[in-house]
């Protein structure tokens, strides 16, 4: 489950976004949790990357933290770690399997003198909701039938800000509810920012930071990201911070989500998604108290050294005619 690492993933975005605001870099800044869309911008809008948030994606960042920080606070072998995430989208598989997602491995081959045919990536095998319902089904197993657990601690606590990723707009919401604080100092009383729900294709919104205005908006799905790269490319954009999904709805109209998908059932799915997020006790990423304790006995702050070693990572021109295979290939050997 990567809730957990979902709210990591916006401490370390939000912090990001502030960072740029205030030292004046690269604006808008726009969220990579998507590698589909990833896989979009590097294709066919490379001069564009370096608006893109460096911060990996959930699934990723939860298995860098998986072999690196649980595997030292239990003493278990990093190499002894497989990492299973079940998601809702197909991409995920191209992304674990991405060249540069071994942080893990780079962070431990020194310190254990690993050899590089000992070589493994952060996340060993993505499944999809749909591959793992069909194989509940082949064991005999009714998962409506199980009873309710807590995930296991730690790694495992969660709040509504991670929830909400799983809707478009929510990454935004999600970043915004911590931006905020980071920013101004001061407590968030409303933490719903209803502006940027919803399945329309492009979401915009002026959000008040405490006197200071920003102009964020939301792309549901490629065609409405190209629009807004355009105005990027045009120099003619307004926005700070803008999130993007690759799928209708977001993640939750995944390509491996159960089918059929239409936009009456994306919209029950959304619904879900905010009647948890409005019932969790902690609805902002930050006040995770999992959160806390991995920055306090790890990484000790937001886009530190370590942070910037296992949460973040770059991109490349890429050339859409080539398979994913020829490009490990090509990226193996510094070809690109």
């Amino acid at each position: 489950d990567t809730n957990f690492a979902a709210d990591l993933t916006i401490v370390e975005e939000g912090n990001e976004l502030l960072h740029r605001i205030k030292t004046g870099g690269t604006l808008p800044m726009i969220t990579s949790c998507s590698p589909g869309w990833i896989k979009f911008i590097e294709d066919f809008y490379p001069g564009q990357l370096k608006h893109l948030s460096t911060c990996k994606s959930p699934q990723q960042m939860f298995g860098a933290v998986a072999k690196t920080y649980y595997a030292e606070k239990t003493g278990i072998d990093p190499r002894k770690i497989v990492v299973v995430s079940i998601m809702p989208c197909t991409a995920k598989k191209y992304e674990a399997k991405r060249p540069e997602m071994d942080g893990a491995f780079r962070y431990w081959k020194e310190k254990l003198n690993l050899k590089n045919e000992e070589h493994f990536f952060d996340v060993d095998f993505s499944l999809t909701t749909r591959e793992l319902a069909r194989m509940f089904s082949e064991s005999g197993i009714k998962f409506s039938s199980l009873p309710e657990e807590q995930f296991d601690s730690p790694l495992g606590e969660s709040t509504g800000a991670a929830v909400i990723f799983g809707a478009t707009g929510g990454v935004m919401e999600a970043a915004l509810r911590t931006a905020y604080e980071a920013y101004t100092g001061k407590t968030l009383q409303d933490v719903n920012f209803t502006s940027v729900r919803g399945l329309q294709g492009i979401k915009e919104a002026d959000i008040n930071l405490d006197g200071t205005v920003i102009k964020v908006a939301v792309a549901n799905t490629l065609k409405n990201a190209g629009i807004l790269l355009e105005q990027i490319k045009d120099g003619t954009s307004p926005y700070v911070f803008i999130e993007v999904m690759t799928c209708p709805g977001g993640c939750l109209g995944g390509g491996g989500q159960p089918i059929p998908t239409n936009a009456a059932i994306r919209e029950k799915r959304a619904a879900s998604i905010y009647y948890e997020d409005d019932h969790k006790t902690i609805r902002k990423s930050h006040e995770n108290p999992e959160i806390a304790a991995i920055y306090a006995d790890f990484f000790k702050k937001p886009l530190g050294e370590k942070s910037h070693r296992l949460l973040h990572t770059h991109y490349v021109e890429r050339d859409p005619l080539l398979s994913p295979k020829q490009e490990r290939a090509l990226l193996k050997n510094n070809s690109f």
